[in-house]
């Protein structure tokens, strides 16, 4: 906290203090709400979209741990999420079960708790996101990538494991174990298959259109395969709840630090609960009008005008309980093409 707002800070609780005593000076010296509009948009969404503590947990640590340092305590993360309503048994609860379900790894001192992704989850929140941070659509080559297992391949548990990771991963399943994606996702595949055990144990090849008159083409897949009526319908939501946050953040003075850490980190959870259901498909098998390119847009100039007041707020916050909290790394400044 720098000096001229720590005098600030001390006065108005001298003046309160006061105002107890002299009821005639409450209303001379109380100290007017900073960007009122700000505050009443966080009100009515916290309102109508409270979030699910253990989902906002999952996205601090994204947003906000992973570039400081990866761990935090307790104690500081109950502070961050209480301006959201969060209570501290229910960040608690959040971080015990996602600990067991082997998202987070504990560590205690003495009668302090702190928190940290565990290597392999930290891998897959690094690939998640990625997603968010950078455009999501690049150019595509026309090639599919297909994979299938045969029957007797895979254990069912495998197969089951096999489905759900490659419809996270975009891929949209053609028949009972046959998944097709376009592009090039080679990568991400051997990924999922070291993840399952399922190395060697499955078919992939590349694919494009045959050309013969008789049959239907390939970008028809789109329709069948994915749900692509939702993705936009959420998009549109995402554009509905902040396309008025830019107007707001032009007329305010002076943002609050507290206020520009809620904003941002209302936007990051909520663009990344959409792009967890976007397959992320070349544009050219998407609408004309694709919404995701103006929900990107519109995430990326909030994001720009927020985030430096925001870590403002958060670093006061860590250095609360580690004296050792310092800057965000520097691959944080690169998010959204880089931020100024």
């Amino acid at each position: 906290m720098n000096g001229r707002r720590f005098l600030q800070d001390r006065r108005y609780l001298a003046l309160s203090f006061a105002a107890l005593h002299q009821p005639e000076l409450h209303s001379a010296f109380a100290m007017p709400a900073k960007n009122p509009s700000i505050r009443k948009w966080l009100d009515h969404y916290l309102e109508t979209n409270p979030p699910r503590a253990k989902s906002l947990v999952m996205t601090l640590f994204g947003d906000v741990i992973t570039p400081h340092g990866g761990q935090v305590w307790l104690g500081s993360l109950i502070e961050l999420l209480a301006p959201f309503g969060i209570s501290d048994r229910l960040v608690r609860t959040s971080v015990f079960r996602l600990a067991e379900e082997g998202w987070l790894d504990a560590r205690r001192e003495g009668r302090r708790s702190q928190y940290g992704l565990n290597p392999a989850s930290a891998r897959r929140f690094e690939r998640a996101y990625q997603r968010i941070y950078s455009p999501s659509h690049h150019e595509w080559n026309g090639k599919w990538i297909l994979l299938f297992a045969a029957s007797g391949a895979v254990t069912a548990e495998q197969r089951t494991s096999l489905r759900k990771e490659l419809l996270w991963q975009g891929f949209g399943m053609i028949a009972p174990s046959v998944f097709a994606r376009p592009g090039n996702d080679a990568d991400i595949l051997e990924e999922v298959l070291q993840r399952i055990g399922a190395q060697g144990a499955v078919f992939a090849c590349q694919a494009g259109e045959a050309e013969l008159p008789s049959a239907r083409p390939l970008r028809e897949l789109v329709d069948q395969c994915w749900e692509m009526g939702m993705v936009i319908s959420e998009y549109e939501r995402f554009i509905e709840h902040f396309g008025s946050v830019p107007k707001l953040l032009e007329a305010a003075q002076d943002l609050e630090p507290e206020q520009a850490y809620m904003l941002r980190t209302l936007l990051i959870h909520e663009f990344r609960r959409v792009q967890l259901h976007d397959p992320l498909l070349p544009l050219e098998l998407l609408p004309e009008k694709w919404p995701g390119k103006t929900a990107y847009q519109l995430c990326h100039d909030i994001y720009q005008a927020t985030f430096a007041q925001a870590e403002i707020h958060i670093l006061a916050t860590l250095s609360k309980e580690d004296g050792n909290a310092g800057e965000a790394a520097p691959y944080f400044y690169h998010r959204f093409g880089g931020l100024v």
